[in-house]
This record gives structure tokens, C-alpha cells and sequence, in this order.
């Protein structure tokens, strides 16, 4: 188990305790925290102890956070939504803990910052891809579960989802988020939105792009896309909910 003896660095723990900070939760043991974002291609770079066959990776608490994050989502649609059917919370359930949903909250959150990666992921645009945040978004979750227990665990992730379940009962999961949000700015600051490229990685063919969206002063994000239509609109969404425009 990863543990503060580790030798993680000062500018890490500090790296750390600032996360806590801006996600809201407070880990009794930061290793685990700092493992959650270890992705498989640092350890498999990097040979613990001088033993190759020895591999330490988020893989195990992502195992575990997926878990945790099924049962609290269900159980909430389970608990809101009294009269739909098992179908309909399904198809909800399996919006709110998507790649794509989950991948956007890490954006938000700052995880990609926070990544731990080989160098060859790194080069390939890791930081950035979908997977690899969404995955680290539901290693945080195991962890948070194993240091504090399942109602801390519980706690961090319907601040989470709640946003998430709101939006996609209200206007499906095809919500055009850049329309929203110019509609929202034109009419509350006579302006528009304005999007930033931050930057684009990987190779020609599999390109990700990041950008942000600057709304009267504020800027928000950067969030990812496989284009730069996509990344707008993520980025879009990311400003929708946190100032709650539903």
C-alpha cells in the first residue's frame, strides 16, 4: 500500500493537499491518493524496488471506486426517481458514470494535472485522454473509500453526480452546451462566450484537443475533445455546471 514513506516529494504533498482542497475531501493517508493517479504505463516504466515483476498502479482502487460509483448512483436514481422503470434508470445510470461524463468531472477537478504517467503516455497525449481521466476519477473514489470509509466515499461522489443526474433527466445526454451557454451570456452580459485553443496532443491520427471558454472575465476549464467542436462543447458543459445552468 502506497503510504507518505514512499519519498513523494514536498512540491507533491503539496500538489496533493491542494486537490483535496479544491475537490472537497481530506484523506487521512495521501499515499493513497497519490496512487490513484499512478497510471499502469509509469509503473510499468518503473520498477519498484528493483523487482520488474513488481507493478504499483491505480488499477486495483479504479477497480474498486467503479464499483462504489454504481451502487451510490443507482441508489440514488433509485431513491429520486420513484416511478421510473429499471430501463429508464439504466440508461441514466450508464450516462452519469460514461467515459465521457466521468472524463469531464476529472477535467473540472484538475486530474489532469495530477496524473502520474510513463514516458510514452505522456508523449501520446495521455494527460489528456479520456480513458485515462475517467479511470483516475474512479481510482480517487476507491481510494476516498478505502481511507475514509463508504459514507465519506458516498458523499464525494453524489457532489459529483447530482449535477450530472439533473442535466441528463432534464435534457437527455445530447444537451448542446455552447447553445446554453451563449444563450445564458448574450442575455446576462450582452457578449458571447469566447474559446481559447490551450493546446492539441498526440499524433496526427488520434489527435486530443484542449480547450477553454472564457465567459465576462472567468475562464473555465481547459476540457478535451477528438476535435476542436468537441472540446468547445465540453468545455461549454464544464461552464454550465458550475454556475448551474440546467
Amino acid at each position: 500500500m502506497f503510504s507518505e514513506k514512499t519519498g513523494m516529494s514536498g512540491e507533491r504533498k503539496r500538489a496533493l493537499i491542494l486537490f483535496q482542497k479544491k475537490v472537497g475531501c481530506r484523506f487521512k493517508n495521501p499515499g493513497l491518493l497519490d496512487l490513484a493517479f499512478h497510471h499502469r504505463s509509469f509503473s510499468n516504466e518503473t520498477p519498484r524496488n528493483g523487482a520488474a515483476h513488481i507493478r504499483v498502479n491505480n488499477e486495483r482502487l479504479e477497480f474498486l471506486g467503479d464499483a462504489v460509483l454504481g451502487l451510490v448512483t443507482a441508489s440514488r436514481l433509485y431513491a429520486k426517481m420513484p416511478d421510473s422503470p429499471e430501463g429508464d434508470l439504466a440508461k441514466i445510470k450508464s450516462a452519469v458514470v460514461s467515459e465521457d461524463s466521468l472524463s469531464e468531472i476529472a477535467s473540472g477537478l484538475g486530474v489532469s494535472e495530477m496524473l502520474v504517467l510513463g514516458r510514452g503516455e505522456e508523449l501520446s497525449g495521455g494527460r489528456e485522454k479520456k480513458a485515462i481521466l475517467a479511470d483516475a476519477m474512479e481510482a480517487v473514489i476507491g481510494a476516498l473509500y478505502i481511507d475514509s470509509g463508504f459514507k465519506a466515499a458516498e458523499s464525494f461522489v453524489l457532489k459529483l453526480i447530482d449535477p450530472q443526474i439533473s442535466s441528463t433527466v432534464l435534457h437527455g445526454n445530447r444537451r448542446d452546451f455552447k447553445s446554453l451557454l451563449q444563450e445564458y451570456v448574450q442575455k446576462r452580459y450582452k457578449t458571447i462566450p469566447v474559446y481559447k485553443l490551450e493546446g492539441k496532443t498526440g499524433p496526427d491520427h488520434d489527435q486530443v484537443f484542449s480547450v477553454s471558454v472564457n465567459v465576462h472575465g472567468k475562464v473555465y476549464g481547459p476540457a478535451t475533445g477528438k476535435n476542436k467542436k468537441e472540446a468547445e462543447q465540453a468545455a461549454a458543459k464544464v461552464a454550465c455546471m458550475e454556475m448551474k445552468l440546467d
